[in-house]
């Protein structure tokens, strides 16, 4: 019902700041963005992809504890898009970020499988 495309990742230094976004392009004429709780995972090779945050139909969010507090994440219903705003970015931050939508009221950080739609993924690569 949806195509998700992210977008803004790039290479950036220890203790800087990316804004992702990820794009909702609807596949129905009925998609209602606001139907969908929204999350971000990242995944690095030779590791399990991990939830990174989420954002629920009421706007209630959820973060990993890796990123509780540098990370903050926020959607637009009527343009359809999701964001993360990444700041003070630390070195394992470095990863592919993956938007992924699911129509529940509530997505949590984990099982994957909740996820319904997935996008190809952004690189962010941090170095110090």
């Amino acid at each position: 019902q949806v195509s998700l495309v992210e977008s803004g990742g790039r290479s950036e230094r220890t203790g800087g700041s990316v804004n992702l976004s990820c794009k909702g392009i609807p596949l129905i004429p009925s998609f209602d963005m606001s139907e969908y709780c929204l999350g971000w995972f990242r995944q690095t090779p030779g590791k399990e992809r991990e939830g990174v945050a989420a954002i629920d139909t009421d706007g209630t969010t959820r973060y990993a504890d890796s990123v509780e507090g540098r990370f903050t994440i926020s959607k637009d219903n009527t343009k359809n898009t999701l964001d993360l705003q990444m700041d003070n970015l630390q070195p394992e931050d470095t990863a592919t970020y993956v938007c992924a939508a699911a129509k529940f009221s509530r997505c949590p950080l984990a099982p994957e499988i909740w996820y319904t739609f997935w996008g190809q993924g952004t690189q962010v690569t941090v170095s110090s």
